[in-house]
């Protein structure tokens, strides 16, 4: 099942299979890609849900998300998205942090880079907030400009 949901960053395509969310899609949406999303259903309970905390995210009112996760991927991938998942709200880590506490060396850096951008869930697994070595922004599957406004977001030392 499937829905959409209105967001700062776009659209955002919900996909829900078996009770868990399996995807978050950036617009333009990608149909014919081979990933199975069934129907849209705008009511099912676990969409309207993740709808729901997105929404309370946004907002600023939600800083840890509670939601049954399936994302699907290799063995190594749903180790790297465990670990963005440690990534507090607000926190940024680098790729070679994300390497290191997964008991590699900074060498993994780019198969780290490789995972965080295949993860099917971005915001809810908190990709962008993986940064570059020296600071900056590097590869997001929603584009640079979406990394940006989700990091703003998320700063805590903004003067009001």
């Amino acid at each position: 099942m499937w829905t959409e949901t209105d967001s700062p960053v776009g659209s955002l395509r919900l996909v829900e299979r078996g009770g868990s969310l399996t995807a978050i899609e950036f617009e333009p949406h990608r149909d014919g890609d081979g990933r199975p999303r069934g129907v849209r259903q705008d009511d099912h309970p676990v969409l309207v849900e993740v709808a729901r905390q997105l929404a309370a995210y946004f907002a600023g009112d939600l800083t840890d998300f509670d939601l049954p996760l399936a994302p699907e991927g290799s063995d190594f991938q749903q180790r790297v998205w465990a670990q963005l998942r440690t990534i507090g709200y607000g926190e940024t880590a680098t790729y070679g942090a994300i390497a290191h506490r997964l008991g590699m060396t900074n060498a993994a850096s780019r198969a780290v880079g490789l995972a965080n951008g295949r993860n099917p869930i971005p915001i809810v697994i908190p990709c962008h907030r993986v940064i570059g070595a020296d600071g900056t922004l590097t590869g997001y599957a929603g584009g640079l400009e979406r990394k940006q406004v989700l990091l703003d977001l998320e700063r805590t030392d903004a003067l009001w």
